[in-house]
């Protein structure tokens, strides 16, 4: 029985078959040649039949050498990347201590250095942990400053640490002044929608005394507070009550969450520590919101 194919597949075989003849003839009469012979033969067929072949496995030779080489370099990026951000990180660190033994140097024995922790749960955003106690002096009460200016006050102490409460916390009130006594006030904390979007406000200016922006506000010494400690310099006016008050929005010296290493004042501190933050170590509006804290 004849097989069954298609006609292009009859007519192709007796063209395969005549192919296949050739080469085995110019197989057999290539081995009878001499060797140097044989190798001009294979010159040629590397130069013009396999040359297409030979190129292509180069060219995915070197894209498997790119893609290891692209590998490698990613893996350099990262690590470089993450050695710069702890090489960053250190810096800062190293640049906040560094004023922060500056302004102890200053203050004097009775600013206690503390390392400040928080607790990150829900609820006590505005509350903190300081690593010195009443063992070293620290009593309730006591303020807790960074080189910029006031950042809370201990609220609870124990032996070997103590709680406090920064100026993002809704009970903070501190009796104010401007740096140059010519207005005084109380500075109250206005919370945001964000713990990032609150505010401190200055209540109880005289009507008729005006207040320059980027005026320093510190505090004047009436309450749990010494005289003198940097709160924030003024920003913009808020309202204005009947005739005989106003209020300012202040830029905060402090930023809170973004302390880590303070002083906490004990009760050998005198009533007047403005002189402790010398008028070069107290920043200007627009560098306070540009820098990342005292910490």
């Amino acid at each position: 029985m004849v097989p069954f194919g298609t006609e292009s597949e009859r007519d192709a075989r007796p063209g395969e078959l005549m192919v296949a003849i050739v080469a085995i003839v110019l197989a057999l009469a290539t081995a009878s040649l001499p060797e140097s012979g044989q190798q001009r033969i294979s010159s040629a067929l590397q130069s013009v039949v396999l040359r297409p072949f030979i190129a292509t496995q180069e060219r995915l030779e070197e894209a498997r050498i790119g893609a290891a080489q692209a590998d490698s370099l990613m893996a350099l990026v990262d690590s470089l990347s993450g050695v710069y951000s702890t090489h960053s990180a250190l810096l800062n660190e190293n640049r906040t201590l560094r004023t922060l033994l500056e302004l102890a140097d200053r203050a004097g024995p009775s600013y206690k250095p503390a390392t400040v922790l928080r607790p990150g749960t829900p609820g006590s955003e505005s509350m903190f942990l300081v690593d010195v106690g009443e063992d070293d002096g620290i009593r309730r009460g006591s303020s807790v400053v960074s080189p910029r200016g006031l950042v809370g006050v201990i609220r609870e102490v124990r032996p070997q640490n103590a709680v406090g409460m920064d100026w993002t916390h809704p009970d903070f009130r501190a009796s104010a002044m401007l740096a140059d006594g010519s207005a005084y006030g109380l500075v109250e904390n206005r919370r945001g929608r964000f713990r990032e979007d609150d505010r401190l406000l200055l209540n109880g200016v005289a009507y008729n005394q005006e207040v320059a922006p980027g005026a320093l506000v510190v505090t004047s010494g009436l309450g749990v507070y010494p005289r003198g400690i940097p709160l924030g310099r003024i920003d913009e006016v808020n309202d204005e009550e009947g005739s005989w008050r106003r209020s300012y929005w202040l830029v905060p010296m402090v930023e809170p969450g973004s302390a880590t290493h303070v002083l906490v004042l004990t009760p050998e501190v005198v009533d007047d520590v403005f002189e402790v933050w010398s008028q070069d170590s107290v920043p200007p509006t627009d560098s306070v919101e540009a820098d990342d804290g005292p910490g």
